[in-house]
């Protein structure tokens, strides 16, 4: 019922949630004035006009004045709140990626699976005021609206997905998201193949950035729709710690959860195969243990490391030679290739 709420107060914002349509062009600008092109009236609102929000309408989670929505898509006032401006300039940048989306599958030639992806983005990108929409995770959505046929259910399973993963698309104009986890994966080349982080030092790529992708969409883009999936299984399977789901709770029951954890020590048996050696040799990282997938990029490096260093003449090779391996990964090669480098890397890290 709540994401039911939520859609409703973002249609009222702008009608075209829900409409089963969805944008690719801006419909305001940066100072909140609407844009009045004839091709962004016409795919706002090919019946009405351009669908914008009256001063008066206090959008999703406020109870919103009782406009009809012919009124609320024929209004051309300009915007002034903050909140409301910067979520509609996200709208097209999402319809962008929607249709870029896993475009080679049957299933996104409907037209209302594209929207139904636009519409679960978009009201993502209201409720989230701190990290909003940022591109890839229409990535992460995709499974859920293929695999879910209801719409609120993909809509939470993506939700709780990125209260997971959210702080990799927390980028500033000093940092990316993910910058410690690259940092950590040159970290881990250096121990295991030393030769090769030299080697990746010497073209310039020793911050690791060529792995972003990688690490940001959890390869979605280098699997195989189905592979990826698997993969996505497989590492979380690895990771399982019955006491971790309490951390992407809502604060106040996280909190009480905790409480009511305190002095019950958790069974080895009860986590994954890569938590228990996390467990068994301990973690010297003070963010606590690396996530798998820092290790799965070191495997896929590790596993090209020969090509990377007989071929790899400048940044553009390295790009090319991890590009060309996009759907010709095997999941489960990799995972074991993973906790692999996992185990080795925790032997030479406890001797240091």
């Amino acid at each position: 019922m709540q994401y039911v709420r939520w859609k409703e107060g973002c249609r009222q914002i702008f009608p075209v949630v829900g409409s089963g349509r969805f944008i690719t062009a801006p419909v305001i600008t940066e100072d909140g004035q609407p844009i009045q092109d004839p091709l962004v009236l016409l795919e706002t609102n090919p019946d009405k006009g351009l669908a914008l929000p009256t001063q008066g309408n206090g959008g999703a989670g406020v109870k919103t004045t009782d406009i009809s929505r012919e009124n609320a898509a024929n209004s051309l006032e300009p915007l002034k709140d903050k909140k409301v401006i910067q979520w509609m300039l996200t709208l097209h940048q999402i319809g962008l990626d929607v249709i870029r989306t896993d475009r080679t599958l049957v299933f996104y030639e409907k037209q209302e699976n594209l929207s139904k992806l636009w519409d679960i983005l978009t009201v993502y990108a209201w409720i989230d005021t701190d990290v909003g929409y940022c591109q890839g995770m229409s990535d992460l959505c995709s499974p859920m609206i293929i695999l879910l046929e209801d719409e609120a259910d993909a809509f939470w399973c993506f939700e709780r997905l990125m209260r997971r993963l959210r702080g990799n698309f927390r980028c500033t104009d000093s940092s990316v998201g993910v910058e410690a986890q690259l940092s950590n994966l040159a970290s881990i080349t250096q121990v295991i193949d030393p030769k090769l982080h030299q080697h990746l030092e010497t073209l310039g790529g020793g911050d690791y950035l060529f792995a972003f992708r990688m690490l940001m969409v959890l390869f979605r883009r280098e699997f195989s729709f189905c592979d990826s999936l698997y993969l996505w299984e497989m590492m979380w399977a690895l990771e399982y710690d019955p006491g971790l789901f309490s951390l992407y709770e809502e604060s106040e029951s996280a909190s009480e959860t905790a409480e009511g954890s305190k002095g019950k020590p958790k069974s080895i048996r009860h986590c994954g195969k890569y938590e228990r050696e996390n467990m068994k040799n301990g973690s010297k990282n003070s963010e606590g243990p690396l996530p798998i997938s820092v290790f799965l990029v070191a495997s896929v490096l590790k596993d090209k490391s020969s090509k990377l260093l007989q071929e790899a003449r400048g940044l553009d090779d390295v790009v090319k030679i991890l590009n060309d391996i996009t759907g010709n990964l095997d999941a489960k090669r990799a995972c074991t290739g993973a906790m692999k480098l996992h185990k080795k890397y925790l032997r030479k890290a406890k001797k240091t």
